[in-house]
């Protein structure tokens, strides 16, 4: 029997032969130190396929301090929860900005659980991330300094904590709850309820002060009785729904809430309340399922995959410069209007 030849693993030595160029080349081109041109490169990228050459990334981070890992937390409850598609959107943001600068993305969910984000953030400590994006659970991350201990940069999305100098990616919560109840204002409503997921973290704080600002720029006196909050699911969006048919007050209704939205029309289209002649509805967040339903939903759009862009360009400033200050920075929604209102 005749004993196979052993192949030795590709070598960094062996693509700079394939492609002609030097070591050292290969390495730019592999770590992204410096620039190198569209041609050469290339030549590299072909050689490095073609010989199934993987760069030991263990060496290169012990090397550099670098990983080139960045990761990410989000806070998705269950896999049905409709905050799936939002944050989903927001990652391909983040993910497609990190590849074009040479970074690989590591996704984690908190289930909007403290001690899960804890656990995740204490396993990125262990994988020698570059940098860390937050979707947070709570507001109070006083502790993440002595959990951290600045060996990274961390950038918040979506929701702002207290207690922690960080760079905010967020959207215009404030101004697009104001523009959903200002335009139902100038509908003609005066009595607009406004149905939220449970009040505290800053995201349905700020939708509910912009709904409050709206009323008083038009002078229309706050009630609040036309506050309704509840836990964020179909089933509570349905139960809400019912209570302001039941209270006969309300014309209008801003939901801040996007699986809330989905439980209060499954409500109207069972009892056959007609939407927007007998109650007119503006949603929070717009998906393919708000064009296509009857009558097509009135939405505010977050700026989702804009919003895990800047976030990635933060943080790689971040890595970059270190001394940098913290920044907050507010992507504008729109208001996408439709036939509910």
């Amino acid at each position: 029997m005749v004993a196979r030849e052993k192949r030795n693993k590709p070598s960094i030595k062996d693509v700079a032969a394939m492609s002609g160029v030097s070591t050292a080349t290969v390495s730019h081109v592999i770590n992204g130190t410096r620039y190198v041109s569209e041609e050469v490169s290339l030549k590299v990228k072909e050689a490095m396929k073609e010989l199934n050459y993987v760069p030991n990334r263990i060496a290169r981070t012990l090397r550099s301090h670098q990983s080139h890992l960045i990761g990410l937390i989000i806070p998705v409850k269950e896999a049905t929860d409709t905050a799936n598609a939002f944050f989903m959107i927001v990652a391909q943001g983040i993910e497609e900005t990190l590849t074009r600068n040479g970074y690989k993305l590591i996704l984690c969910n908190s289930h909007e659980n403290p001690e899960k984000e804890k656990e995740h953030l204490q396993m990125f400590n262990a994988q020698l991330v570059d940098g860390l994006i937050l979707a947070p659970t709570g507001n109070d991350y006083s502790y993440l300094d002595d959990l951290l201990k600045k060996q990274y940069p961390i950038v918040f999305i979506d929701r702002k904590p207290q207690n922690y100098q960080g760079d905010y990616i967020l959207s215009n919560n404030f101004q697009g709850a104001y523009d959903a109840t200002k335009h139902l204002i100038e509908k003609g409503h005066k009595h607009i309820g406004f149905m939220s997921g449970e009040l505290g973290l800053t995201t349905s704080n700020e939708r509910l002060k912009g709904y409050k600002q709206a009323l008083v720029d038009s002078n229309i006196a706050f009630n609040e009785s036309y506050i309704k909050e509840d836990g964020a699911s179909l089933e509570n969006g349905y139960k809400l729904a019912k209570e302001f048919i039941e209270q006969q007050e309300v014309s209008a209704i801003f939901i801040a809430n996007n699986i809330m939205t989905m439980g209060a029309i499954s409500y109207f289209q069972e009892q056959y309340i007609k939407i927007p002649a007998e109650i007119a509805i503006v949603g929070f967040d717009d998906y393919e399922w708000a064009k296509i339903i009857n009558p097509p939903l009135t939405t505010v759009k977050q700026p989702a995959f804009e919003l895990g862009q800047k976030a990635a360009e933060v943080i790689l400033e971040r890595i970059r410069n270190k001394e940098l200050e913290p920044e907050e920075y507010i992507l504008d929604t729109s208001l996408i209007i439709r036939k509910s209102s």
